[in-house]
């Protein structure tokens, strides 16, 4: 297969290269720099893509976007969030939709759990309305976006990534320190999804020709604590010190902390387990286990 990706620098950007070459699949990446490697294309992202560029792929990926984990989320910052999603989605969506309909190739666009926003006892499928917020907001924005390219489009609502340089990143370096706990009441449900299964997915994704929305997350649910404590034990740290809620809105911002550590979302993966995916990694205590060195 032919895979054009978007965004193949970042975390699950480079594993999933990694995983198509092993396979054997062909893969160009789209590049903001001068390309310097033969699978390389330059794409400035703010101007036209050749519809040429796609037009032998079987699917191509988008997996462009600030981090959402950086703070302050000023209104500076939230700008660039929706830009770097928004402006590369539209240009990808729109360089397949120039193609003529039998030769488009399969989108695999990037999106998010935030999409549901904070439902407490809910459980959420594919199905789920969107929620509310700025998170929301942009996970909708951001889906309108990739829709541009027609009926073959499917969206990666991808819960966060459970690696060191993803959700893990902060929890490690508190727990490294020795002030680890609950953050908030510790009890809010936290959908999560290992880097191998992340990539399982996306490539499971393509081969199946999925199309629709499609929940990235872990098939077993986990709390704000469990996450926490698993990551405790597997540094042999402990996990005693509290984050109250009002103190993470007043140091964070209430927008960060509601829409991140404070929220609250049952989503489960039904779309691709209805397909016949099979998890790795089926617990969160799994994927710490998988992340963090012993």
């Amino acid at each position: 297969m032919h895979i054009v990706i978007g965004g193949a620098s970042g975390l699950i950007g480079r594993a999933l290269v990694a995983s198509l070459r092993e396979r054997g699949d062909r893969v160009t990446r789209l590049v903001r720099h001068p390309a310097t490697a033969p699978d390389e294309v330059r794409w400035l992202h703010d101007g036209p893509l050749d519809p040429s560029l796609v037009a032998s792929a079987d699917a191509v990926v988008g997996l462009n976007g600030a981090s959402i984990g950086r703070i302050p989320w000023t209104r500076s910052y939230r700008s660039t969030m929706l830009w770097s999603r928004l402006t590369p989605t539209r240009t990808l969506a729109r360089a397949i939709d120039a193609l003529p309909p039998a030769e488009r190739p399969l989108l695999v666009s990037a999106s998010g759990v935030g999409f549901y926003g904070s439902r407490p006892g809910v459980r959420i499928s594919e199905a789920t309305g969107r929620g509310r917020g700025f998170l929301a907001d942009l996970c909708v924005d951001w889906e309108r976006a990739a829709l541009i390219a027609g009926d073959r489009v499917a969206l990666l609502r991808t819960a966060p990534v459970v690696h060191p340089a993803g959700v893990l990143k902060p929890l490690i370096a508190l727990t490294r320190a020795g002030v680890a706990g609950p953050i908030g009441p510790g009890t809010q449900v936290w959908p999560w999804i290992s880097l191998d299964d992340e990539v399982a997915a996306i490539l499971h994704v393509i081969d199946k020709d999925l199309t629709g929305p499609v929940n990235l997350a872990g098939p077993t649910r986990a709390t704000a604590n469990d996450l926490g404590f698993a990551v405790a034990m597997r540094m042999q740290k402990p996990f005693l010190v509290p984050a109250p809620a009002f103190a993470l809105r007043a140091a964070l911002g209430r927008s960060f902390a509601d829409g991140l550590l404070l929220s609250d979302a049952l989503v489960e993966p039904d779309a691709l387990t209805a397909s016949g995916f099979s998890f790795r990694h089926r617990t969160v205590e799994d994927a710490v286990a998988a992340a963090i060195p012993a």
